[in-house]
């Protein structure tokens, strides 16, 4: 058996008005995904457990069987891991975004989406001049480590803070804070920033540290479940869980973690590995309906839902004949309202299907959404039931 998980990062909504009433999974053109719910079998997953943030982090440790009251230490030190940063006793990591400030608030989280090509450059810069263990990632996500008693001292998420007073938000520990202020200064009259506040773009002109901690210790997922595994995504806190846990990191060209993401490069190179013996379970993230949900526009994440369904699900399907016997659980991670703008810890629909029959045990599920699925033959599920269900039903 082999074995594929598909998730559209944030793709659970709200019902909207713009839509007469219907979430965007239930208004989507998405056809391959509604095949999958038909002939499989549905459920709700409580991806995040009682008195836990609404993380990415925390939503995927859950979903892999890994809990994270048990193995999460942060965000920071899942992503240094995925960089190759090699973390020593008393290190603390820290998510570091490129942001934009503007008028005292934190307008945007990503510094208008900032280029990987821009964000090096700025990174090197602040590298230099605040003389800190600073490592560039990929486009406004970045890392940056200290060594000693930071655990607690970082700031909120930025994503859940837009339009927030910089004052207000800020960490009161006195190195953290003083590094995010540092950074305005340097970055404000940068010729990257200016350049692209002429072209009508936000400049990346702040650093927002948060998700700190240090380095986690995991059992590998052969350990725990028996399965080699890889996974395939664009973004460094889904890689780092992956190799935290003993994965594979399948690189895919063209990959971006937003709306311009190679969709039907990841199925393809999924397909590949599947069919590979040293491969039992590929893990393939796509980041884009989560992007969309953040930026609060209902059109691309609509696009970002039909894209995931078209291009990766359609392309699965179309081209798995030569895997004899292929599992998939489809599911995002967590809901993204868009007229939230931030993560919510609504339990997620999921369904498992398994290819070339329809399970015995129907539960005449025919549409995969947020709403139908709580009438699926699994019902509610929390904790690392899920993935045993996944794995061993």
């Amino acid at each position: 058996m082999k074995y594929l998980i598909l998730l559209g990062d944030g793709m659970a909504d709200y019902p909207l008005d713009e839509l007469n009433g219907k979430t965007i999974l239930q208004a989507a053109n998405t056809p391959n995904m509604d095949h999958l719910a038909k002939m499989g079998l549905s459920g709700i997953f409580k991806s995040i457990p009682d008195g836990m943030p609404a993380g990415s982090d925390i939503a995927n440790l859950s979903i892999l069987g890994y809990d994270p009251a048990l193995y999460y230490t942060g965000r920071g030190p899942l992503e240094a891991a995925n960089m190759g940063i090699d973390l020593k006793d008393g290190d603390v990591a820290f998510r570091c975004n490129l942001i934009t400030e503007k008028d005292g608030k934190l307008v945007d989280y990503s510094g208008g989406h900032i280029t990987n090509v821009d964000s090096e450059v700025l990174i090197s810069v602040l590298k230099e001049k605040l003389s800190c263990d600073l490592y560039a990632g990929v486009g406004y996500r970045h890392i940056l480590v200290l060594n000693g008693d930071f655990e607690g001292t970082g700031c909120n998420p930025p994503h859940d803070i837009i339009n927030a007073l910089i004052e207000d938000e800020l960490t009161l520990n006195p190195v953290v804070r003083d590094l995010i202020l540092r950074s305005k200064k340097i970055l404000e009259d940068h010729p990257i920033n200016k350049k692209r506040s002429k072209a009508g773009k936000n400049p990346a002109n702040m650093i927002w540290l948060w998700g700190e901690g240090r380095k986690p210790r995991m059992p590998s997922f052969f350990d725990k479940f028996g399965l080699r595994g890889s996974v395939i995504s664009a973004v460094d806190i889904i890689k780092g869980i992956g190799r935290c846990i003993g994965f594979g990191v399948i690189e895919v060209p063209g990959a971006t973690g937003y709306l311009d993401t190679n969709y039907r490069g990841k199925a393809e190179y999924a397909l590949k590995a599947l069919k590979s013996e040293d491969c039992d379970l590929v893990f393939l993230h796509v980041e884009a309906p989560d992007e969309a949900g953040h930026s609060g526009s209902l059109k691309d994440k609509m696009n970002a839902v039909e894209a995931f369904d078209r291009e990766v699900v359609g392309t699965i399907l179309d081209n798995a004949q030569g895997i004899d016997q292929l599992r998939i659980l489809l599911m995002p991670d967590h809901a993204t309202p868009i007229a939230l703008g931030t993560h919510t810890r609504d339990p997620v629909p999921f369904c498992i299907y398994s290819q070339g029959y329809k399970n015995e045990k129907a539960d005449d599920i025919t549409s995969f959404d947020e709403y139908s699925a709580k009438n699926g033959f699994f019902g509610l599920v929390e904790g690392d039931r899920l993935i045993r269900s996944f794995i061993q039903f």
